[in-house]
């Protein structure tokens, strides 16, 4: 039998973890040493497999210093027909996450953030539109 999808929710939940926990540069080992956790179960909690219980999260918004509230921001809307948004929208949302909650996006964006000169951002933008576009 094939295992069970991870719910959108709990993978979103999960990656606000990695993205709060990789902009604090704190480790899985050391974000699981503070919660008596293997660093596999907070890759678990991460990818979305295994659920945070209404204890765990709060514990791990103490420990990454953010409310919880903060796990569920641009939560995706599962089950809710009346919500109204369109297709491109939550895609967009989700590839954000994504590239922030990757290694090399998280890197980027702290050495772009501080670049003062408003011109060197531009050429920086302009080139890589140049190289994702050969």
């Amino acid at each position: 039998m094939a295992g069970k999808k991870p719910n959108p929710v709990d993978i979103h939940v999960g990656s606000r973890v990695r993205l709060r926990r990789m902009l604090l540069g704190m480790s899985q080992e050391r974000l699981g040493e503070s919660m008596s956790l293997t660093f596999q179960q907070v890759q678990k909690y991460e990818k979305g497999v295994n659920r945070i219980g209404a204890s765990r999260l709060f514990q791990i918004s103490k420990i990454l210093d953010v409310p919880v509230q903060f796990f569920f921001e641009e939560a995706p809307h599962v089950g809710d027909r009346h919500h109204g948004r369109g297709m491109a929208e939550p895609e967009s949302e989700t590839f954000i996450l994504e590239f922030l909650n990757s290694r090399e996006g998280l890197e980027l964006n702290r050495a772009f953030v501080k670049i003062s000169d408003a011109k060197v951002r531009k050429t920086i933008v302009d080139l890589v539109r140049a190289l994702s576009a050969g």
